[in-house]
């Protein structure tokens, strides 16, 4: 009897209701997450309109001097420098680490030894900023200073002086040592994202490549990534979206000092960098307001990544399929 009532289908007013209860949730869920965006968005402006009105958002943009104490002018221009090229530099450096990372765990390593790679993967994406800014600073950083700036600064003061305003002070803590660790904080993740994209290229895909004679590399390289490049260009963008916003660990080595243009060892300053070290001591509802203005030019930067990065693997997965 109980069999046969579970057996027995649902009225169909019930499965109406069920669907439509369904999709009012998914709808109100998915309005939600826009009035969030929306809403820091306006708080943000509307917290940064004394400085934007006072600027202009042309002139606080491209203002280059940054002075609460005196002059008190307010210009975002070395931030917004410092953030691109500690993100862009990062980026440069652990786009082909982790692509080949990625590519031995999906085809070379065996599923024993690939596992455990992505254990480790994981375990140093997880591994706080803080954490990892700490490390940089009493490791790190000395390293860096005794073994690659001291002897690259000696070598440029005895054959070319001239040289000396470009490289900076080898103090260890710049521009070049908080790259170097942002690198190596979005390696695993995009070696994740890599590494699924990898994984969803179809068996077949790989099959015609071997079938056509193909070397294991001729597969990967003419098979495997024209059809994984949407999402491994995505993933990509995101982790330029996450080096972009990286806060702590780039606040603790980079020196936060407003020197601009910087030099490649010496102390500068990023967007999240200077609103975590001002905020709670900003002088003044110009400086409060200016740092606010800072924050809104960060989510519109993060905001146009993502949205690009959405874009390509839109793009690119529309032709992916097309790779022999």
């Amino acid at each position: 009897m109980q069999s046969d009532l579970l057996k027995r289908p649902l009225p169909v007013i019930y499965r109406w209701l069920g669907d439509k209860i369904f999709l009012t949730v998914v709808v109100l869920l998915g309005l939600t997450i826009i009035f969030l965006a929306l809403s820091m968005a306006w708080v943000l402006y509307k917290e940064g309109s004394l400085a934007i009105h006072q600027f202009g958002v042309i002139g606080f943009l491209k203002g280059s001097v940054w002075d609460p104490g005196v002059q008190y002018v307010f210009g975002a221009l070395p931030f917004i420098f410092g953030t691109m090229v500690t993100s862009i530099g990062a980026l440069a450096i652990a786009f082909f680490p982790a692509i080949a990372i990625a590519i031995f765990m999906a085809e070379y390593a065996p599923s024993w030894l690939s596992k455990i790679i992505e254990n480790l993967v994981h375990l140093i994406a997880a591994i706080p900023s803080v954490v990892v800014g700490i490390w940089g600073i009493f490791v790190f950083a000395p390293w860096m200073r005794e073994t690659v700036y001291l002897p690259v600064v000696n070598f440029a003061t005895e054959h070319y002086p001239s040289l000396l305003p470009v490289l900076g002070s080898p103090i260890g803590y710049g521009m070049t040592t908080a790259t170097i660790i942002l690198a190596l904080m979005i390696i695993p993740f995009t070696t994740a994202l890599t590494r699924d994209a990898i994984d969803k290229v179809p068996r077949e895909q790989r099959e015609a490549a071997w079938a056509l004679g193909a070397t294991r590399w001729e597969v990967i390289r003419m098979a495997v990534i024209p059809y994984a490049r949407g999402g491994i260009m995505a993933g990509t963008m995101l982790s330029f979206g996450r080096a972009i916003g990286e806060t702590m660990a780039v606040a603790m080595l980079i020196g936060n000092k407003n020197n601009f243009p910087f030099s490649i060892f010496g102390p500068a300053a990023t967007m999240p960098s200077v609103i975590i070290n001002e905020f709670r001591e900003a002088v003044g509802n110009m400086h409060l307001s200016s740092l606010m203005a800072i924050g809104l030019a960060l989510f519109a930067i993060s905001l146009i990544v993502n949205l690009v990065a959405a874009y390509i693997s839109r793009k690119l997965s529309i032709t992916g399929g097309q790779a022999i």
